[in-house]
């Protein structure tokens, strides 16, 4: 399949509808997650429209957005590429967007027809303000990627009134994993978080980032059916991209891969009440990588738009252009138009192992 041939639209609607439909069937037991669904399904549709409607005048808007709403954290994660990246220090923020800079964002992302923006940071939760923004929006389906170490009855209760505001929990397997990444402690705040949620009957996921060390625990049934003891209805298995030699040793290979692909779709089958997502995922079946605003893109906690979070490359602020202006900025032009994105690799993050071709297309924009 070429790249002129593969109809991009379809395949987010596709896998849009995937999602609610599993959504559903994870939810039947809950009656107000499930209403709250049918009537984002509606909303899905709309903005599926919305989305035609542009691509029909020859621009490609994506499903799904990346907001980093912070550079604070208050945790110390080995190989954490936000660290790594300088988009996370333990420095007083300055230059963030405030809260009523995201909430102008995220109407601009409704008018266009974004149907997800997955809030991260830094600890999005830290960031009470704006995710309290975010939930004026119930046509936008937000998960709130956190370390779950800062819940608290504020947050219960916005979650409970506001369901479109899906916490995802991130923890690495059992706790000696879990601490040894994360730090002491971190697993248990995260196993009461959970708790908390499951008595409120709040839907949460949890967000599994595997390395080459992690994944069989991660995929047992065992850990599974703890999970789904404690309440968890949405797994992310996310791959570890690297972003310094030091942790390069932590990266799986094909052969994890290969694992995590099989044994998702056996997952899938046995636990008809939860969904389970891997990112990046089999890039093959979407015709490449979905950076750049293909299938999603990326802002940063200072407005900086860029191709991914792992790829913190950008041409163009929100502070001073649309997210349509964005989206046509030149560095996502020419990652669309290039090869890169579509390029055969050894699996993982594209960008990540072309970063030198994102830099050299980044210097030649900024000479014209």
């Amino acid at each position: 399949m070429s790249k002129s041939d593969f109809d991009i639209q379809g395949y987010l609607s596709e896998g849009v509808e995937v999602i609610l439909k599993d959504a559903m069937r994870a939810t039947l037991k809950n009656p107000k997650e499930s209403v709250y669904l049918l009537k984002f399904s509606k909303h899905a549709k709309r903005a599926n429209r919305i989305r035609q409607d542009h691509n029909k005048n020859g621009r490609n808007i994506p499903a799904f957005l990346i907001a980093s709403i912070t550079s604070s954290c208050n945790l110390h994660c080995t190989g954490c590429y936000s660290r790594a990246n300088d988009a996370c220090s333990d420095d007083d923020p300055t230059d963030q967007l405030s809260a009523s800079q995201w909430d102008d964002i995220f109407r601009q992302a409704k008018e266009i027809g974004v149907s997800f923006i997955v809030l991260a940071g830094g600890e999005p939760m830290m960031r009470q303000d704006v995710i309290t923004k975010a939930s004026k929006y119930p046509e936008i389906l937000f998960p709130i990627f956190t370390n779950g170490t800062l819940m608290n009855d504020y947050y219960l209760k916005l979650f409970d009134d506001n369901r479109n505001l899906v916490p995802v929990l991130s923890i690495e397997g059992n706790e000696d994993i879990t601490d040894s990444r994360r730090g002491r402690g971190v697993y248990s705040q995260l196993i009461k978080s959970m708790k908390m949620m499951k008595s409120k009957n709040i839907i949460f996921g949890a967000s599994l980032t595997f390395t080459k060390d992690n994944l069989t625990t991660i995929l047992s049934r065992g850990y599974i059916d703890e999970l789904h003891d404690l309440g968890c209805k949405v797994v992310f298995f996310l791959e570890y991209v690297p972003m310094n030699a030091e942790t390069v040793y932590m990266a799986p290979g094909e052969s994890e891969r290969q694992l995590l692909f099989g044994e998702i779709d056996s997952l899938r089958r046995e636990y008809r009440d939860m969904i389970f997502l891997s990112f990046p995922g089999d890039e093959k079946l979407s015709d490449g990588c979905l950076a750049a605003g293909r299938g999603f893109f990326h802002i940063n906690s200072h407005g900086g738009a860029e191709p991914c979070p792992a790829s913190p490359y950008s041409d163009t602020n929100v502070c001073e252009s649309s997210l349509i202006e964005a989206l046509d900025s030149n560095l996502f032009k020419s990652l669309r138009n290039s090869d890169i994105l579509i390029d055969e690799h050894d699996g993982g993050c594209v960008l990540f192992e072309h970063k030198d071709d994102v830099e050299e297309i980044l210097r030649k924009n900024a000479k014209i």
